[in-house]
C-alpha cells in the first residue's frame, strides 16, 4: 500500500493561511471522514500483515515441510512412488509422521510462499500420476516471482504435459519459454531448457524452427554450453550435442 503523504498548510502568507481556513470551514466534515479511513485502511493493514499474514505464513511453512521434504527426496532420487505422490499430494502417515497433503495447504494457505511453491509440486505430482489436465492447472498458477530458474523447471513441466496431451504447439510454447526466461547467469539450465525445445522442434519436423533455436544456442548463448573452468562438470548439454543435432538437420560446421 503506497504510503499517505500529509501536506500541512504553508503560513508564507496570510492570504494561503485564509485559503486553508476556507476549505477546511467548508469540508472539514468530508476531511475527517477520509481521513479516518485512511487511518483505519492503515490500521487494517498493519494489523492484516503482523497479526495475520506472517503468523499464517508461518503456519503455511510448517504444513508444507514435510510433504515438501518426501517430495525433494522423489525429485534427487528420480524415483516417484505412486503411493508416497499420492501422500504429498492428499496427505497422510508416513512412518509414524503426519503430512498435511499439497493441496490442503494451497486450500488453507493460498496466497502464501508456501501455497505458491504447493501448487508447483502438486503440478508435478499430477505429472506423474498423468493427470495432465489437473497438473497444467496448478502449475500455472504457481508464479516463480524471479526465481528464473524454478519458473524455467515449471514451464518444462507444462511441455511435458501439453506434449503428452498431444498439443504439440503449446508443448512447444512453453518448452521455447522455458529457455527464454532463464538469463545466461544460468547457462547450463538455459541449455537444457532450448535444446529441449529445440529437439521436440525435431520431433515434430519443424526443422527450421529446431534449426533457429540450435544456431541462436551457438551464437547468444555459448557460456551455457562450455566448461567454467577444470574443475567444473561438463555441462548436461555441450557444443557437440548442439552440432551433432545441427547435422542431423542438414547444418555442417
Amino acid at each position: 500500500m503506497a504510503e499517505k503523504q500529509v501536506t500541512t498548510a504553508s503560513t508564507e502568507t496570510i492570504d494561503v493561511v485564509q485559503r486553508a481556513k476556507g476549505f477546511w470551514d467548508k469540508n472539514s466534515k468530508r476531511i475527517i471522514i477520509i481521513a479516518s479511513a485512511v487511518i483505519l485502511l492503515t490500521g487494517g493493514y498493519l494489523g492484516y500483515k503482523y497479526l495475520y499474514k506472517l503468523p499464517k505464513e508461518q503456519k503455511a511453512s510448517e504444513a508444507i515441510f514435510p510433504a515438501e521434504k518426501l517430495f525433494a527426496k522423489m525429485a534427487q532420487s528420480g524415483s516417484y512412488n505412486k503411493d508416497s505422490v499420492n501422500i504429498v499430494l492428499n496427505g497422510g502417515n508416513l512412518d509414524g509422521n503426519t503430512i498435511t497433503g499439497m493441496l490442503k495447504v494451497i486450500s488453507n494457505y493460498g496466497g502464501t510462499p508456501a501455497g505458491n511453491r504447493a501448487e508447483y509440486i502438486t503440478g508435478a505430482c499430477y505429472l506423474q500420476l498423468k493427470d495432465f489436465d489437473k497438473a497444467i492447472k496448478h502449475l500455472k498458477e504457481f508464479d516463480g516471482n524471479g526465481a528464473s530458474q524454478v519458473q524455467s523447471k515449471a514451464y518444462i513441466l507444462l511441455g511435458h504435459a501439453y506434449a503428452e496431451q498431444k498439443k504439440t504447439d503449446d508443448a512447444l510454447s512453453y518448452y521455447k519459454k522455458a529457455g527464454s526466461v532463464v538469463s545466461d547467469e544460468d547457462g547450463n539450465q538455459k541449455a537444457i531448457a532450448l535444446f529441449m525445445a529445440a529437439s521436440y522442434a525435431d520431433y515434430l519436423g519443424k526443422t527450421k524452427e529446431a534449426i533457429d533455436i540450435l544456431q541462436d544456442m551457438k551464437t547468444n548463448h555459448m557460456s551455457g554450453l562450455l566448461k567454467k573452468d577444470a574443475t567444473s562438470p561438463e555441462p548436461a548439454i555441450n557444443v557437440d550435442d548442439v552440432d551433432k543435432l545441427l547435422a542431423k538437420l542438414g547444418v555442417t560446421k
